[in-house]
């Protein structure tokens, strides 16, 4: 398979890159070639949040002596395939767009492939269980719902490790797929991750991720429209705990018109030097008329010593939408409704933990297989049980 550099996107605003990278997201240069991707110095703009000394092992393919394993189940007719690299089927969507995700795509040995058959409806999920040893290794996927399909998959990734991989998403016309990505790594955990989508005619696409676990979590999502009316919902949710770093990165290029998106991602931090990341981009070309896009970052800080950065970026090459919009609001405890539970006798501590569970709620009830919703909720009661001294 030969796969050529793709040159950045023409971009009607006319700016001069900075120094330290492109001055827009639509001006990010992508490739399947390392040589076009250098190792990153913290001052481009899409690494100047991340803690590059603890991602480092992942930018260099010598480092790439690790394993990690796939098991898929799910029902028939699924199709579940291990593909060479050289499959014709890989490197359709996109190209990527940073550091480790040309070296994922430069050093995964096989891939799995799951396709929902074309008018499949399926009536349970499809469940993609992940490990990885703690020595850096590569990892593609490629989830393909095929025309007029109708089905739910589930990533789930446990255990330690070192994983750099490439999941490639492509919901073709018509059909109708949700995602959900679950990263509940242990502490020590480094897992890098570049979901790359495609949405094509009439189509949709409800993915979530939700991040628990790990050291260092960066996910970044890139995704495209390949023909009017595709629909997309990126929602996200995230619990940092001291020291930990998670980054989340979703970009919706809205190119083709009468489109619609929806982002929200929601965090909770807690505990001394706790930081998460979100950078949302949204851009809206000059062909994509009528398109209805919002986007949406909040975070709740639980302790004193946590952090938390967001950046919501709207660009806007097209007059004729229907709507655009982003917001982003990071703060402690509503005082309201904290006031509002105790004052009906509920203790702090337990008020505390009925915000924060409201706080996901939204989100976690979207998922639609009961038992992953419940293990989710148990398990941000179970951070919710180590928080420290609450902040005033």
């Amino acid at each position: 398979m030969t796969n050529t550099l793709t040159t950045p996107r023409p971009h009607s605003h006319g700016a001069a890159p900075s120094p330290a990278g492109h001055s827009s997201r639509a001006d990010r240069p992508t490739s399947f070639s390392v040589a076009e991707i250098p190792v990153p110095h913290g001052r481009e703009e899409d690494w100047r949040f991340t803690p590059l000394r603890r991602i480092r092992p992942l930018f260099e393919l010598e480092n790439y002596t690790g394993t990690n394993t796939v098991s898929v189940e799910g029902p028939a007719p699924v199709q579940v395939e291990t593909v060479d690299r050289d499959d014709p089927r890989l490197g359709q969507v996109l190209a990527p767009g940073d550091r480790t995700a040309v070296v994922s795509w430069n050093e995964f040995p096989q891939s799995t492939v799951v396709t929902i058959p074309s008018e499949a409806e399926l009536t349970e999920p499809v469940f993609v269980k992940i490990t990885a040893s703690d020595a850096p290794s590569a990892q593609h996927l490629l989830i393909k719902a095929e025309k007029f399909s109708t089905g739910v998959v589930i990533l789930q990734h446990s255990g330690p490790g070192w994983l750099n991989q490439t999941v490639e998403v492509r919901v073709e016309d018509g059909a109708r797929l949700q995602l959900v990505s679950i990263q509940e790594w242990d502490r020590t955990a480094v897992h890098a991750s570049d979901h790359r989508v495609s949405v094509g005619r009439d189509a949709s696409l409800d993915h979530l991720v939700v991040t628990l676990g790990g050291d260092l979590v960066r996910m970044c999502v890139d995704t495209e429209y390949t023909a009017p009316g595709g629909e997309m919902r990126l929602n996200g949710i995230y619990f940092v705990d001291a020291g930990q770093h998670m980054e989340h990165r979703p970009f919706i290029d809205h190119s083709q018109p009468k489109c619609y998106s929806r982002v929200t991602y929601k965090g909770a931090l807690q505990g001394k030097d706790a930081h998460s990341v979100w950078v949302g981009d949204c851009l809206i070309g000059e062909l994509a008329d009528g398109t209805d896009t919002y986007e949406l970052n909040r975070n709740l800080l639980l302790t004193e010593g946590a952090k938390a950065d967001s950046v919501p970026n709207l660009e806007i090459e097209n007059g004729e939408i229907e709507g655009a919009g982003h917001a982003s609001a990071t703060g402690r405890f509503d005082d309201d409704q904290l006031f509002y539970l105790m004052s009906r006798g509920i203790p702090e501590i337990e008020a505390r933990r009925l915000v924060v569970r409201g706080f996901f709620a939204e989100l976690v009830n979207e998922i639609p297989v009961p038992e992953i919703r419940d293990h989710l909720m148990d398990a941000i009661e179970a951070e919710l049980a180590t928080t420290e001294t609450p902040q005033s």
